[in-house]
């Protein structure tokens, strides 16, 4: 409970966390249940399931620890995080949170399953339990937004009325899950929410961008087109893939900020 507080702590519950939940929009691309639009009433549930889930995480790795990696099936981690209710509340609300949880997941995982020592399967340990209490909090946060009307409800797809500068808020969000898809190992599906995208959202602002400047379209092109697919095909790391989508959303936070300048001169024409 000790590690839960202070991870709180030093997460923050921070106005920049805050501002990800008010600005990002709420999607959700695979089977979810109705509790996530109703947080508030399932935070107990969602804190029962962390404290289940780093439960039967420590079990796997205590038996891994003490009778060797075939006394354990590492494939039981990925059936634990998939089965609780938690899991979609932090992926719908909270998306680079449930990407470190997954990279966790497979870091203890590998571990294992390359019989590496416990002590490097425990570090891994450690960092998911960091990650759930994170991820927790960050429920507990979106909460409190939802129950005052600062979040919609989720949905399967983007508003065809979004702004262009608001397309840009939907497009960085794509990106966290491309992140977290690539920390599933759905390599695959990575990849194809990254040249939809490019296709469906990123396009559209491109004749308003090109205006402003066209040289940050191109190079924002090759990234959808060749940096991030690239990434993702050579079997970079995820750390490695997250870093590439760091550097193009804030070339996309350069890009907001343009688009925005057009919309207010547009209102003011008008």
């Amino acid at each position: 409970m000790k590690l839960a507080l202070n991870t709180m702590k030093t997460f923050g519950l921070s106005l920049v966390l805050a501002s990800a939940f008010i600005t990002q929009p709420v999607l959700a691309n695979g089977p979810i249940g109705e509790h996530v639009n109703h947080l508030k009433a399932n935070l107990k549930d969602y804190s029962d399931d962390v404290e289940w889930m780093i439960a039967k995480v420590d079990a796997l790795v205590t038996e891994y620890e003490k009778n060797g990696a075939k006394a354990v099936k590492s494939d039981d981690l990925i059936e634990y995080w998939e089965s609780v209710k938690f899991h979609s509340a932090i992926e719908t609300n909270y998306v680079p949170v449930y990407a470190s949880i997954w990279q966790s997941i497979y870091g203890i995982k590998m571990a294992i399953d390359d019989k590496k020592p416990a002590s490097e399967v425990r570090q891994h340990q450690q960092a998911l339990d960091a990650a759930l209490w994170q991820g927790l909090g960050a429920v507990k946060l979106a909460a409190d937004f939802q129950q005052k009307g600062l979040l919609k409800a989720v949905k399967a797809t983007a508003s065809e009325n979004m702004t262009q500068s608001a397309t840009i808020d939907e497009i960085k969000h794509k990106l966290d899950r491309v992140v977290a898809k690539y920390a599933e190992r759905l390599s695959d599906e990575a990849t194809q929410i990254v040249h939809d995208t490019y296709l469906h959202l990123f396009e559209g602002v491109e004749g308003t961008l090109i205006e402003k400047d066209a040289k940050l379209v191109e190079v924002l092109e090759k990234d959808f087109n060749v940096t991030l697919p690239k990434a993702i095909s050579d079997k970079k790391d995820v750390d490695q893939v997250r870093n590439v989508v760091i550097d193009m959303q804030e070339k996309l936070d350069r890009a907001k900020v343009l688009l925005e300048e057009a919309e207010k001169s547009r209102k003011d024409v008008f």
